[in-house]
């Protein structure tokens, strides 16, 4: 099997599945405009996170790692009534075009998005009380990664979902003697998640039009420490 092979068959199941979609289609051209790194999930992982925060019926959901805000598109559109979705976001140009991509969507109303280092955010999140989240999708900086899941499961509720994107590595996770730093992030997240009794959880391995890479899933026992 092949990458070639790997990109033919997603795009097999996007032309049966995903008819086109001018707002998501607009975000992606956009972000590729404004040379955003081409680092957003893939259609299919959209429409598998808006699925889970449907059968889950969130009306509360945290995203950390917005990029352009094709990600955050997909969840908004797939909350409950009345619901919400806090973003967050380091770098305050990929902000900027996650806003006007928004706007396009017409999901701004139900987008609660910040801007600066998560380890500054998720606090002030935990201290107004925004949760707990029924939802929480991490796809941001790899070395922070075991912070993000300690953070997720604070800010979660019993019975929530975390997903954590690409943890895989193109394989590369299996090597202990890695200098990558992003490996070593997500070796250590995978060491924690491995001993983490607060959680149910599993991991998954994907081949696609983005490559060889994975993801954890996890149901919220307990959020206490």
């Amino acid at each position: 099997m092949s990458q070639d092979r790997w990109t033919a068959v997603e795009r097999y199941f996007g032309d049966l599945l995903f008819p086109p979609d001018p707002a998501l289609d607009a975000a992606l051209a956009d972000s590729v405009a404004a040379g955003l790194p081409p680092i957003n999930v893939s259609a299919a992982q959209g429409r598998l996170l808006a699925l889970v925060a449907q059968m889950i019926e969130a009306r509360r959901i945290l995203e950390i790692g917005t990029l352009g805000g094709y990600s955050t598109i997909w969840l908004a559109r797939a909350l409950a009534a009345g619901g919400r979705i806090v973003t967050l976001e380091i770098d305050a140009r990929h902000a900027d075009v996650a806003r006007r991509n928004f706007e396009r969507a017409a999901v701004s109303d139900r987008i609660d998005l910040r801007v600066g280092p998560a380890q500054e955010t998720l606090p002030a999140i935990q201290a107004e009380g925004v949760g707990p989240f029924d939802l929480i999708f991490v796809d941001a900086d790899k070395p922070s990664y075991p912070e993000y899941l300690e953070w997720s499961i604070r800010l979660s509720r019993p019975g929530g979902v975390i997903i954590v994107d690409n943890i895989v590595r193109d394989g590369a996770v299996v090597d202990e003697h890695t200098a990558d730093a992003r490996v070593q992030g997500v070796r250590r997240f995978n060491a924690a998640l491995a001993v983490e009794r607060r959680v149910t959880a599993t991991a998954i391995q994907l081949v696609g039009a983005k490559g060889y890479d994975g993801f954890a899933v996890m149901i919220v026992k307990s959020t206490d420490a």
